[in-house]
């Protein structure tokens, strides 16, 4: 039986790369679309599928999903969150691939897939690259006590850090926090200029053009320093790859599971 999709931010870049893959899947179909900009118009007309006479709603609600069993949140911060309730308050399960949320937001999220007994699978960036780079980093956590965070993206993205950097800061935060050899209540100047403490990491952001995402982790130690880097290109191949499997296995498990390799065998 075909999985049947629904992809809330059917017409932005990642989610229409993942729709017309999902339209060519013999795995999957398109059973709900969510657009605020091509409300009321075809995903034929939105996007060019040939045969996609499905008529785009313009926000998340029950009708919007019904008969769907996974949907794919790809849209805003400020309205992430509430569409992935109101999907688990549907029946749905949920892969995220919005950024922006808060842990106190996964938080209630859990709570409520939990209750629904269904998956939320968050993912902050579906690339396998991005994937290896948390791996990678946990293991360096574990012997390094010392790193520090830096998020890039494009100038206009509004928020701060990366869905990919929070998801990264929270993961470390499991194993421990990153030390601080001079604490910020002590330092001198601006705070600011230390960037950020999240989940017990230092992160520093920067919004500049010429940048698409890249995320940085620098571990220091005397004398020794190891960088792990991920930097992604223009294309969103790699994130429907990933967003692809996420979608086949988030109803596998209950409750939120944070980060794609939590359904990839790793070890």
């Amino acid at each position: 039986m075909r999985l049947r999709v629904c992809v809330a931010g059917v017409t932005g870049w990642a989610g229409s790369a993942l729709t017309k893959a999902i339209h060519l899947s013999e795995e999957m179909e398109i059973a709900g679309a969510i657009s605020r900009t091509y409300k009321g118009k075809t995903l034929k007309e939105a996007l060019s599928l040939d045969g996609a006479d499905l008529i785009i709603s313009g926000s998340v609600t029950r009708e919007a999903l019904a008969g769907c069993d996974v949907m794919v949140e790809y849209t805003k911060p400020g309205v992430a969150k509430q569409n992935i309730l109101t999907a688990l308050d549907a029946g749905v399960h949920v892969v995220v691939g919005t950024s922006g949320l808060t842990d106190e937001d996964y938080a209630e999220i859990n709570e409520k897939a939990i209750e629904k007994e269904l998956g939320v699978l968050a993912v902050g960036n579906f690339a396998l690259t991005v994937v290896l780079l948390q791996k990678f980093s946990e293991i360096a956590a574990r012997y390094i006590p010392h790193w520090e965070i830096i998020d890039y993206a494009h100038d206009d993205k509004i928020d701060v850090p990366s869905g990919t950097v929070r998801e990264l800061a929270y993961r470390l935060s499991e194993i421990r926090p990153s030390e601080l050899t001079v604490p910020l209540d002590k330092i001198h100047g601006p705070k600011e200029a230390r960037g950020a403490s999240m989940s017990g990491s230092q992160v520093h952001s920067l919004r500049l053009p010429g940048y698409t995402i890249a995320a940085e982790i620098i571990f220091g130690m005397p004398d020794q320093k190891l960088t792990i880097r991920h930097d992604a290109g223009s294309s969103a191949q790699p994130y429907v790859d990933g967003a692809l499997l996420a979608i086949r296995k988030v109803n596998t498990f209950v409750g939120l599971r944070r980060g794609l390799d939590q359904v990839l065998d790793l070890t």
